[in-house]
């Protein structure tokens, strides 16, 4: 349901939201490599996401890519509507080009309350919300330095 481009942009401002309490400005490389990611996408992603008021950046030899207040009380539909400048909740799920109650696809009356449900968490939610609950719950936002045992 999330393209890409906006499941990386959601890290990328998570992992920024960790750096706050340090006051560390980081440039696009260095977000990339700590979450294993293509640098140049995520430099674009990180620029579009500053132009939005998502995340704030600073030029310079100190400057980088840094979260403000402002930016941590910004909600995850922002970042989400920031990089794929529509609504991903309206698209049908099977990728028909109509899916509504009224002219539903096979799997519409399945994916339709889950997508609502969502949309509303994504609405409701900061940027900060989420990411306390991402520390909270233990999750991860890269598995780069993870032993997974299978």
């Amino acid at each position: 349901m999330l393209t890409n481009a906006a499941k990386y942009a959601i890290r990328a401002v998570l992992y920024l939201t960790e750096k706050v309490d340090t006051g560390e400005k980081l440039n696009g490389k260095d977000i990339s490599n700590s979450l294993d990611m293509p640098d140049a996408f995520i430099a674009k992603l990180l620029q579009k996401l500053a132009k939005s008021n998502i995340v704030s950046s600073s030029k310079g030899p100190k400057g980088g890519f840094y979260m403000s207040e402002k930016n941590l009380n910004k909600h995850i539909d922002d970042i989400i509507i920031a990089i794929d400048n529509k609504d991903i909740f309206e698209g049908c799920f099977l990728g028909l080009p109509v899916c509504s109650d009224e002219n539903p696809c096979p799997i519409h009356h399945i994916v339709a309350p889950f997508k609502e449900q969502l949309q509303d968490k994504f609405q409701k939610m900061t940027i900060l919300d989420f990411a306390k609950e991402v520390k909270d719950n233990g999750t991860h936002l890269t598995l780069k330095d993870i032993d997974i045992k299978l």
